[in-house]
């Protein structure tokens, strides 16, 4: 069965840095695209990147270009996300996420929280 398991959340102070990881199994990971999604108190969850299976190709959401990015280690099964530069609203919690026909699956999540 698909398997999703998020890492490296956790508490740090506006402008710094973390590195999520999200472990997969269960399928093929090397012929399918990986996102990140993210979900604050509220709001909906939304996209905040995804990579293509060859990690040849990656969209980003206008509020974390140039800050955040998303890569993958085919070999390891697995998909990071580097976020640098974290401003209070990048609090959430943040979801790896994958479609393996023909449904979604995501991760437990991982919680990030900046704050001073």
């Amino acid at each position: 069965q698909v398997q999703l398991v998020e890492s490296g959340g956790g508490l740090v102070q506006p402008g710094g840095s973390l590195r999520l990881s999200c472990a997969a199994s269960g399928f093929t990971f090397s012929s399918y695209a990986m996102s990140w999604y993210r979900q604050a108190p509220g709001k909906e969850r939304e996209l905040v990147a995804r990579i293509s299976s060859a990690g040849s190709s990656t969209t980003y959401a206008d509020s974390v270009k140039g800050r955040f990015t998303i890569s993958r280690e085919n070999a390891k099964n697995t998909v990071y996300l580097r976020m640098n530069s974290l401003k209070p609203e990048d609090t959430a919690v943040y979801y790896c996420n994958t479609f393996y026909g023909p449904r979604n699956y995501w991760g437990q999540g991982t919680q990030v929280t900046v704050s001073s």
